[in-house]
């Protein structure tokens, strides 16, 4: 079969591989849909933080397909059903397992990083890291449950935002827009911020949501903050970045007695002054991943049309031509590239 294998450092390429087949436990899944994220273009990079990512290696871990078989211990699921995999695999027996910390699990295994992922035209997997997906769902849309869960997570969980809330999203990558995206849907007033390279594709296509964008290579930031909320501040900052310097602006633009929640992973230390920080009772949250509970969250979303989806998703990209999706997606040309393998 088809897959999109990484073999070095920015170096990914189309090979045959051996179709996999269900062990008892597991569901064999023919991949329809599968997205590239931030963490796909880290690995790509092999940027700090992302040595550890096993090579050579089928990449892949946010997508949807269709079950064509089954192991004989898997009674929960049939053909034909449409499911996602939940690619963080907890290990079950450590202390954050045992308290439904699942996400931040001891011991972990990252689809796609790790493990062979699904970027190819079939994946084996347990079926207890399987979602169903009901059917009126379309299939392309159910391949973002897992970065919507991400950011159901952020916002829902994490933070603490009410409608009316001011609210500010620091990056416009896919996790950036879909917690922009579901905080709009709950009435809060959102800016979305961005670097120049975001007004080819990504800040536009937050416009096209409805959300108010600022581009940062022309606006001063700080002086647009103070004069859009009368010098108090945001309610929250959410920072997807992935870049130390968003953390540290982050505390500068949130009110006293506002939050940030940082979600990006940066490859670099970050400087904080907590003088400040303390003097105003500013809250550092962090949220990363996705419980089994925030894919539910992420199916209802999706289920009910609250964010649109379609939009953000761009099916441009071919699967034998991987190179150019991770390209753009450096270059901001693309938010959320898809690749398709029916």
């Amino acid at each position: 079969m088809k897959a999109i294998v990484q073999t070095g450092r920015e170096e990914v390429e189309v090979q045959e591989v051996r179709r996999p087949g269900p062990s008892a436990d597991e569901v064999l899944v023919r991949v329809e849909y599968a997205g590239v994220c931030g963490s796909d273009v880290h690995a790509y990079l092999q940027m700090d933080g992302f040595e550890w990512v096993k090579m050579p290696r089928v990449m892949g871990h946010e997508y949807a397909g269709t079950v064509v078989e089954t192991g004989e211990n898997v009674p929960r699921f049939s053909v034909g059903e449409t499911v996602v995999e939940i690619p963080i695999h907890p290990c079950g027996e450590c202390h954050q397992c045992e308290i439904g910390e699942e996400n931040v699990c001891q011991n972990t295994t990252l689809v796609g990083m790790e493990t062979d992922g699904a970027y190819s035209e079939y994946t084996t997997v347990d079926a207890n890291q399987l979602i169903a997906i009901p059917d009126g769902i379309e299939t392309h849309h159910a391949a973002v449950t897992e970065p919507l869960a991400i950011a159901a997570r952020a916002a829902y969980e994490r933070a603490d935002v009410t409608p009316g809330d001011s609210i500010l999203v620091q990056g416009p990558g896919p996790i950036g827009l879909l917690i922009a995206a579901l905080l709009d849907s709950l009435g809060a007033h959102v800016i979305v911020s961005g670097l120049g390279k975001d007004t080819k594709y990504r800040l536009p296509l937050a416009e096209e949501l409805g959300i108010e964008t600022v581009d940062i290579s022309k606006t001063d930031l700080g002086e647009y903050i103070e004069r859009e909320t009368d010098s108090i501040g945001v309610d929250t900052v959410f920072d997807t970045t992935g870049h130390k310097s968003g953390v540290e602006t982050a505390v500068d633009y949130a009110r006293k007695g506002g939050e940030v929640i940082v979600v990006g992973l940066p490859g670099e230390s970050s400087e904080l002054f907590f003088s400040p920080i303390v003097r105003g009772e500013l809250d550092i949250n962090t949220s990363y991943g996705a419980t089994r509970e925030n894919y539910k969250q992420a199916v209802n979303v999706l289920e009910v049309g609250a964010v649109d989806v379609e939009t953000i998703i761009d099916t441009s990209y071919e699967s034998d031509d991987p190179a150019s999706a991770f390209e753009d997606f450096l270059a901001g040309q693309t938010c959320k590239p898809m690749f398709s393998f029916q």
